[in-house]
């Protein structure tokens, strides 16, 4: 199999973890007969630096022309005084509008090696943690308008929330479909004792249940389900939510997890090109230190092998691996536990090569 793939390696701890998951799909590549040609991006910080632009058409082009790309992370203090509209945050924004990818799933679930590094109780932890965030991508808060005016002699800042029905229902059945291949339970999320759009987004998903018989819907509202995700995390098999919502929402599943550096993403639309990338920030303050946690992003090259290329055995393999290197009891900082062997992201790296097959 032939493929290109754009590689953004971006800010702070980007380039870092991204080397380490482009050696591993090397390895992968020699080992199961493929050839993966990769394909520089700049975007973010880096890419106002370079180009004044967090995106310019150009990079924006050659995400367009690939089979899929994985990122590694944006943006970090040193661009935090430039225009709003200039941020590096924007050129993310930009790429998933331009590749139309609105459906972003983030897995929460507990590797068995990790399950003291979660900051729960064991006996919640021991119910078990699995479970999926369906986020809509390219709509909502994000996407809305935003303005800052004068009024009364002060300043009044907008942001405008808009949903359509079409919006709804395409990330809808993202979540309904998602959950007829795992437990067959979708939470719908939303604030609909508050927003119109929210009470649009209940009224969606309701119509869209008839066409689902064998999924269980539930609703829940935000400020609740961010309680029951530490409260009772088993409870959830698949939730679906907005935008804004679902940000926020998947950060707080990472961490009950252990370590938010664990934890890959998908964002998809039609098609099979995808973005991959895990969920963390650019940690500047740990950038060039040798010390950043890669394996997220090597899990995220793994979807992308799953998701987009359809090759689930090569996926596995990374998985595995992953899976050997934490029963050696090799830990990143920020996964450190008594009696582990803590390493550096390179030395991650190697060992996790190591144990590929």
């Amino acid at each position: 199999m032939k493929r290109t793939i754009a590689v953004i390696r971006g800010d702070g701890i980007g380039p870092e973890i991204v080397a380490q998951a482009l050696l591993v799909l090397n390895k992968i590549a020699a080992l199961y007969g493929h050839e993966f040609t990769y394909t520089d991006v700049d975007m973010g910080g880096c890419a106002i630096d370079k180009w004044g632009d967090p995106l310019p058409q150009t990079e924006l082009d050659k995400c367009l022309a690939s089979d899929s790309v994985l990122l590694g992370a944006v943006g970090g203090p040193k661009w935090n005084d430039v225009p709003g509209p200039m941020r590096p945050e924007k050129g993310l924004l930009r790429l998933r509008a331009g590749m139309g990818v609105y459906s972003n799933n983030r897995p929460a679930k507990i590797w068995p090696q990790l399950a003291s590094a979660s900051p729960l109780k064991q006996e919640i932890v021991d119910k078990g943690i699995d479970f999926i965030i369906v986020r809509e991508l390219i709509g909502g808060i994000y996407f809305g308008k935003h303005e800052t005016v004068y009024e009364g002699g002060e300043q009044t800042a907008i942001d405008e929330l808009r949903y359509s029905e079409s919006e709804i229902r395409r990330i809808g059945r993202i979540g309904f479909e998602t959950a007829q291949k795992r437990g067959k339970r979708l939470c719908s999320v939303e604030k609909s004792n508050v927003l119109d759009s929210s009470r649009l987004w209940k009224t969606v998903m309701h119509e869209l249940a008839a066409e689902y018989p064998d999924v269980q819907l539930s609703d829940m509202l935000v400020d609740n389900c961010a309680m029951q995700i530490v409260k009772d995390p088993s409870q959830f098999d698949v939730i679906v939510t907005e935008n804004m919502f679902g940000d926020i929402l998947s950060d707080e599943a990472s961490m009950i997890i252990g370590s938010i550096g664990m934890i890959p993403s998908s964002s998809l639309g039609e098609g099979s090109r995808g973005l991959y990338e895990p969920i963390h920030g650019s940690a500047p303050d740990i950038a060039g230190k040798d010390i950043a946690n890669p394996i997220g992003t090597i899990l995220a090259a793994a979807m992308m092998l799953r998701f987009s290329f359809d090759l689930p055995k090569e996926a596995d393999a990374i998985e595995n691996a992953v899976s050997k290197v934490l029963d050696a009891g090799y830990r990143t900082g920020d996964i450190m536990a008594p009696n582990c062997k803590q390493v550096g992201c390179t030395e991650m790296g190697r060992l996790i090569l190591e144990n590929l097959q």
